[in-house]
């Protein structure tokens, strides 16, 4: 009677196979996510520019009769807006980031945050950055916060600055319906009223509300101590709407828009801190309508203001939206985000 034997190396290779298989799926895995969230900002750019066709189109025509050489200004305007947000960015941590990819990082977060809600696309992938830069979650959380708080409190400083220096700079008394300043008050204290009360009454919110803050103001203390973290942080968050409003006033004068440069910045800086709340993919849509609104109550005639904010648009958001999405897909690709 044969007896059939199995080999002895056939356990074992059996075996080796068990072990590896299972490290092996997941690195398959990890693979097919990346290239998937490689291609996705370049779908999510085609979607959009499909949607919003005929507004490229219509830009792009006024673009055809204006002067090129204050649009070429326009452009540089927007460049130095990603190196303010750089700077700013840096300001926010105690740690030093590496620089060009922290440079590489605001260009795709640019494009993210015309992809998504407002502030969340470019919020995700700086906090995914400052994540393979070894910063943990609860302080880059807080570092972001600081930022975003340092850039509201200039751009809204800037322009009472500039309202307190040009008073006729804007009239909007005849744009908005009558009385509706008392009941938007209303709406946003009672907005703020009832998140301050759920707050308060759910325990684990609050906890978790006061374990940011004390994070955050921990974080804060850090940066404040070192003069050049100040420096970057709080002359960062000047520059970027500096630069974002001289951007508008360049396309201004490129179009010949009869309004003085003063007052463009000045209608520039209320329309975005008019439509900061409003959750639009990079306020598409919203923040057009606001400044066709800010230029006409500076002055400006409707067709001509219409024609100026069309163009703003086509070099700060569409121009720069297909190199920053493969910019995005890139940096995912090597792991930078």
């Amino acid at each position: 009677m044969t007896v059939l034997r199995t080999p002895p190396e056939l356990p074992e290779l059996s075996e080796g196979l068990r072990k590896r298989s299972p490290r092996r799926f997941p690195e398959r895995t990890t693979r097919y996510v990346r290239q998937v969230l490689c291609l996705l900002p370049l779908a999510l750019v085609l979607v959009v520019a499909v949607r919003h066709r005929s507004v490229l189109a219509e830009g792009l025509g006024h673009l055809r009769s204006a002067e090129w050489p204050w649009l070429l200004a326009a452009g540089c305007a927007t460049c130095l807006t990603w190196v303010a947000a750089a700077v700013t960015r840096q300001g926010a941590v105690v740690e030093r980031l590496p620089a060009r990819r922290l440079l590489a990082t605001q260009f795709a977060a640019g494009a993210a945050n015309h992809l998504l809600p407002t502030g969340l696309g470019a919020s995700a992938v700086n906090l995914r950055f400052m994540a393979v830069c070894g910063i943990p979650l609860a302080r880059s959380s807080a570092a972001l916060a600081l930022y975003m708080l340092a850039e509201s409190i200039m751009r809204v400083a800037l322009l009472l600055a500039l309202l307190l220096t040009f008073p006729t700079a804007l009239s909007i008394g005849p744009l908005l319906p009558g009385g509706s300043v008392g009941p938007l008050l209303l709406a946003v204290g009672a907005v703020a009223c009832v998140a301050l009360a759920v707050v308060l009454l759910v325990p684990k919110l609050r906890a978790a509300v006061l374990s940011f803050l004390r994070t955050a103001l921990g974080e804060a203390r850090s940066v404040h101590a070192r003069p050049l973290r100040v420096l970057a942080l709080w002359g960062g968050s000047l520059a970027f709407p500096v630069l974002q409003a001289s951007g508008l006033a360049l396309v201004g004068l490129a179009l010949g828009l009869d309004v003085p440069v003063a007052h463009m910045v000045v209608a520039y800086l209320a329309a975005t801190v008019a439509v900061a709340m409003v959750p639009t993919p990079g306020g598409i849509g919203s923040v057009e309508a606001a400044l066709i609104i800010a230029l006409v109550a500076a002055g400006g005639p409707v067709a001509v203001a219409t024609a100026v904010v069309l163009g703003y648009r086509i070099i700060t958001v569409w121009l720069p939206l297909l190199p920053g999405a493969l910019t995005l897909g890139a940096l995912v690709r090597l792991k930078v985000i």
